[in-house]
């Protein structure tokens, strides 16, 4: 009970990293690396296998989770940018902390500034600036001063704690420092990971990913690397992977030992994922799975423990904020198409009479140096249908239950056309529920 006498609200502990695909997750089956900390949370809540940003790259995937809109909608398609004024009293930080909460933030932000600034009007007190080294121990921190205060005492808290690793491959893949510290020298190539089925390009792929490929030198430096040099970047991103895992748990830990996470949600995922080699692909950008589909695990009060949800189609950009809004008892801002996932989580709910039966992902390739094209993907129960603004083979369907790699293109084959046509219907009626521009072929 709240000091008022009213049934008291739960803490909110939502945990972000960079650039980390839903499959960078020993919990999730891969041999490559081992994630301790995020494991656990997964045995202890409900891991989704089938959630996707709403952009794969850092701005416009974070402000879409912040505001519940498309990243069209809220002024954000590339890096650089800011939320649209009028949207931005409609973030989750200010609808809850207008509800009641304490809402704290620390680490990376990025809409568009790196940090949070001190003086903003999303709604967060900021615990810590863009700073990894740094990040886990303010909010262990934080946690003991709200422990200390007694449930009793204190408003529920709202916790944002965004870590930028495992985005550090940037830089180790530029032979950067890597600001948050090292990992050591690679191994043997003997000794790191394998290359993925799908290494090699595609025939009758997108010929534009090869295009924005070539002119981003800088931001694709392994376009023409080895297979060895490919595996070496493997190893690493695993190893960034598990350096970032070791700061979460810490923070897992503390929510424990400080009595709070009986009461606490705690929802992980990242903003979006990184090609890890598949297709020759590092970074984002690009509509292949590897860098639009996220981890998302979610704890809260009477979860179903060790939950996997493989048929859900969850969009992280459109569905958090209304989770969020669920757990604190708010109501969702008007105009906003996600859906709480709270129903999907708690071990007593039934399940929901309805949910969506097809989600979209849209892109722009940023940078200075090449086309800035454009892109969407239609992501349904069993396929998956992306399409760019330009190039040949600019369409792509594949079948994910047989092909999860993505290597037959099925939009090349005439056999396969009332399929395709189907998927462009669906995807110009999800694009005009939100007024998008993009252009789906007839």
């Amino acid at each position: 009970m709240s000091h008022t006498g009213t049934p008291r609200r739960p803490d909110i502990l939502v945990i972000h990293t960079d650039q980390q695909s839903a499959t960078a997750l020993s919990c999730a089956g891969s041999r490559d690396l081992r994630t301790p900390g995020l494991d656990r949370l997964a045995s202890q809540g409900v891991r989704f296998e089938a959630a996707y940003c709403t952009q794969p790259l850092c701005t416009p995937s974070r402000a879409s989770m912040a505001t519940g809109l498309m990243p069209h909608e809220c002024g954000c398609v590339r890096n650089g940018v800011g939320i649209t004024e009028g949207l931005r009293p409609q973030g989750y930080g200010r609808i809850l902390a207008e509800a009641g909460y304490q809402c704290f933030y620390g680490g990376k932000w990025h809409v568009p500034e790196i940090a949070m600034p001190a003086a903003n009007d999303h709604g967060f007190q900021v615990i810590c600036g863009f700073n990894d080294a740094q990040l886990a121990d303010a909010a262990i921190g934080c946690l003991a001063r709200l422990a200390a205060q007694g449930p009793s005492e204190r408003a529920p808290f709202l916790m944002v704690a965004s870590f930028d690793n495992p985005h550090n491959i940037c830089e180790w893949g530029r032979a950067m420092p890597l600001p948050w510290g090292g990992i050591g020298e690679p191994p043997k190539t003997a000794d790191c990971p394998n290359l993925p089925a799908n290494f090699a390009p595609a025939p009758f792929e997108p010929e534009v990913i090869r295009l924005e490929q070539a002119a981003h030198w800088g931001i694709y430096p392994y376009r023409e690397r080895s297979p060895e040099d490919w595996r070496q970047l493997r190893w690493a991103y695993s190893r960034l992977v598990e350096k970032v895992d070791a700061d979460i748990r810490r923070i897992l830990e503390a929510l424990e030992t400080r009595g709070l996470a009986e009461n606490t949600v705690v929802i992980f995922c990242s903003d979006h994922g990184d090609g890890q080699g598949a297709h020759q692909w590092n970074q984002k950008s690009v509509l292949f799975e590897e860098s639009i589909r996220v981890p998302l695990l979610i704890r809260a009060p009477g979860c179903r423990p060790g939950g996997i949800d493989t048929s859900h189609l969850v969009s992280t950009g459109l569905d958090l904020l209304p989770t969020l809004c669920d757990y604190a008892g708010v109501p969702v801002p008007a105009g906003r198409r996600g859906l709480s996932l709270r129903p999907l989580v708690s071990a007593d709910a039934a399940p929901p009479a309805a949910w969506r039966t097809a989600l979209c992902v849209e892109t722009r390739f940023d940078g200075d140096r090449g086309y800035q094209s454009t892109g969407r993907a239609l992501r349904t129960g069993r396929h998956k249908y992306t399409v760019y603004d330009r190039g040949r083979y600019r369409e792509q369907l594949v079948d994910l239950v047989d092909d999860p790699g993505e290597m037959t293109n099925l939009a090349v084959e005439s056999c396969f056309g009332d399929l395709l046509n189907d998927c462009r219907r669906k995807l110009a009626r999800e694009l005009r529920a939100t007024q998008d521009p993009f252009r789906v072929p007839a």
